[in-house]
């Protein structure tokens, strides 16, 4: 019997599967990478230096003292950056991602196409600082020693793009609201380097369990302590 001839898939099919992989491979990545531990003998001390993990389901910002181990922040980034910041604030949350994400788009509803793209193919980083009166707001906390605190706080810095003075670069921006500011950061961000692999990145450097990769915020915190409320 004459064999039957396989029907060849079209181009168009093909770039459709093609196209429909890529997410489907990102995000079995994502989670591989979340569970891949870094530093994985880290234990919390029973003592130390707590900073916290504010989410908002999408994107995870470090909150740490504004002075704790004779590191201070406020010459760095300073309240009369800001708008207009409590006099009480002395906590600061830290965060870096990609400008045109950060800058113009002040909510999801106003990520568009063309920003989302340039978002994942690689675009400028910037930082974002904001200053807060208390923590409590943050999802998740941790316990760093002193050593652990202090390579934490050198990789943060080493995030800000400095002038010649050694102070970061702010960027012309009111902000979301009257306690932040944007500054120039360091290196690029995209669909590897996300905002959320920043923080994860952080925490390695300073000797905390962390995941391999973490693009998204869940593969990052669920690692972590439900935070307390602050004692004052």
């Amino acid at each position: 019997m004459p064999r039957r001839r396989r029907r060849k898939s079209s181009w168009p099919v093909r770039i459709a599967l093609a196209i429909l992989a890529i997410p489907a491979l990102y995000i079995v990545a994502a989670i591989i990478g979340a569970l891949i531990p870094i530093n994985s003998g880290w234990k919390e001390p029973d003592e130390g230096v707590t900073i916290y993990l504010a989410h908002n389901g999408v994107h995870v910002d470090l909150v740490l003292p504004a002075e704790a181990e004779g590191l201070n922040w406020r010459p760095l980034v300073p309240k009369s950056d800001m708008a207009n910041v409590p006099a009480d604030a002395r906590w600061i949350a830290f965060g870096a991602g990609e400008r045109r994400v950060y800058l113009e788009t002040p909510t999801w509803a106003d990520l568009s196409i063309k920003t989302a793209a340039v978002a994942l193919t690689g675009g400028e980083r910037v930082m974002h600082v904001e200053w807060t009166r208390d923590p409590a707001y943050a999802a998740k906390e941790i316990r760093l020693t002193s050593e652990q605190y202090r390579r934490l706080w050198a990789s943060i810095r080493a995030g800000f793009e400095l002038d010649t003075r050694g102070k970061p670069i702010r960027i012309d921006h009111p902000g979301y609201g009257p306690r932040d500011a944007f500054y120039r950061g360091v290196g690029k961000a995209n669909a590897i380097h996300t905002c959320n692999q920043w923080a994860a990145s952080r925490l390695r450097l300073a000797g905390v369990e962390a995941p391999l990769w973490s693009p998204f915020v869940q593969g990052l915190v669920w690692r972590y302590r439900e935070a307390q409320p602050v004692k004052r």
